[in-house]
This record gives C-alpha cells, sequence and structure tokens, in this order.
C-alpha cells in the first residue's frame, strides 16, 4: 500500500512539473550573486530542482534516522 500511495505522489509530481513547462515554455535565467546561468524553459528549471532536492533529501534521510542500538537503549531507560 505504501508502494502505491507513493506512486501516486510521484506521479502527481511529474504531471504537475509537464504541466508547468507546457504552460510556461518562455526561457529564464537563473541569477545568484554575480552568477547567471544559460536561458532555459521553467520546467526544466522546476525538473531539475525537484531532482536534486530528491536526490538530496535520499541522502539526508538516512543519516536522520536514529541508529537500532540508540533506539533500543531509549526503550530500556
Amino acid at each position: 500500500m505504501a508502494n502505491f500511495i507513493v506512486s501516486i505522489i510521484i506521479a502527481f509530481w511529474i504531471m504537475a512539473i509537464a504541466l508547468i513547462s507546457v504552460q510556461n515554455a518562455a526561457p529564464v535565467t537563473l541569477r545568484f550573486l554575480t552568477f547567471q546561468s544559460v536561458q532555459m524553459p521553467l520546467g526544466i528549471v522546476v525538473a531539475f530542482g525537484a531532482a536534486i532536492g530528491t536526490v538530496g533529501m535520499a541522502l539526508i534521510l538516512p543519516s536522520l534516522k536514529p541508529s537500532r542500538s540508540a533506539a533500543r537503549e531509549d526503550f530500556e531507560d
């Protein structure tokens, strides 16, 4: 059941990115301090942002989970 819910959420985000990219085909430029990117469609920028966020959370979440031994020690106290 959990896999189904995750699949629905991912499908929703893919549809949202596709809809945004179709509606906003005008190129945008990203600026950060003095740096400037090449012009690219907004949908691609949103897709890259979503991908970077997904990968980042996949890397960070395992380090945030308490270990089994720490959880066991808390339970025993």
